[in-house]
Parts: structure tokens; sequence; C-alpha cells
């Protein structure tokens, strides 16, 4: 890539360091050092920086939800990571290049309500009408609370073969 300075030192421009080049939005698509250094930036419509790149070589890629969310990014090394949000902008999935992964659920006040990664580490918990944390339990057997007891209404179980959908008393 060719250097700022190199094009307005052919087209006869006077400048001095550090360069600095904006968008329309104030975002720093460009800048370079007196010592040579420079750095290259892009951004989508919503001011994410969608992409970087500079004189040492390093470069990233990055993508963005309509919500402004991060969903991949990727950088010169190989390495990436990418999310995954539900409706509410909650993160549901994250994984990584180095095939480590982790999945979310929340309520539907946001609070998170199971957790569970790929080195086999889960979590679950419980909240009260105010979003205080009543119950908490992981795959260590650790417990704190008390689970609140589930309704079985609806629910089909099947005895000697026959099925029968258990209902509120």
């Amino acid at each position: 890539m060719k250097k700022i300075s190199e094009i307005y030192k052919e087209l006869g421009i006077a400048f001095s360091f550090p360069i600095v080049i904006e968008d329309a939005n104030g975002n720093v698509t460009y800048r370079e050092a007196s010592d040579g250094r420079w750095s290259k930036r892009e951004y989508d419509a919503n001011d994410n920086r969608t992409y970087y790149e500079n004189s040492d070589g390093d470069c990233s890629k990055r993508e963005f939800d309509a919500n402004g969310n991060i969903t991949y990014h990727e950088a010169s090394d190989g390495y990436w990571f990418k999310f995954e949000y539900d409706a509410n902008g909650n993160r549901t999935y994250y994984e990584n290049s180095n095939g480590y992964w982790s999945k979310f659920e929340y309520d539907a006040n946001g609070n998170e309500t199971y957790y569970e990664n790929s080195d086999g580490y889960w979590s679950k918990r419980e909240y009260d009408a105010n979003g205080d944390r009543t119950y908490f339990e992981d795959c260590s057997g650790y417990k704190e609370g008390t689970p609140r007891s589930q309704s079985c209404a609806g629910k089909v179980i099947e005895v000697d073969g026959k099925k029968y959908k258990l209902t509120e008393i």
C-alpha cells in the first residue's frame, strides 16, 4: 500500500505528521506517523470498525448484526471468534478458532439461567420476580439457594406402554 505521505509528496502537498484522515462521522480511517508507521480502518454505516490494517502486517476484520453486536472477528494470525445473540441482544453462543465454545440461556427478564462450555462446565440459575438470584447450581455439585418447584402440568409420561398427560391438582 502506498502511504499518504508519499502521495502528498508526489503531488507537492505540504503536510506534517501525524497525518490523520477521518470519515464524515469523525472515525479515523488512516493515520501515519513520522517514523513511517501507518494504520488504516474501515467502518460500517453504524460506525462499527469492520477492518483494520497496519504497517506491521497486522490486520483484522469484524462483522456486526443489525443491533451493532459483534458477530465475527478474525485476525491476521488466523485466530477468530464468533458470537450469536437472541432477539433481546443477549449473547447466546461463543466459539473461537481454538475449539472453545460456550452457550448461554436467559429468562424473559434477561437473567442468565443456563451456561455451558466446551470444557464440560455448566451452571444454572433461577431468579425471583425482582431479578434477584435465588438458586445456583453447577456441574461440580455446588448448590446455593433452593430451586423453585417446577410444575409438571402438561408433561406426558408413559406407564406400562400407556401415555398420560399430567395436570395441576
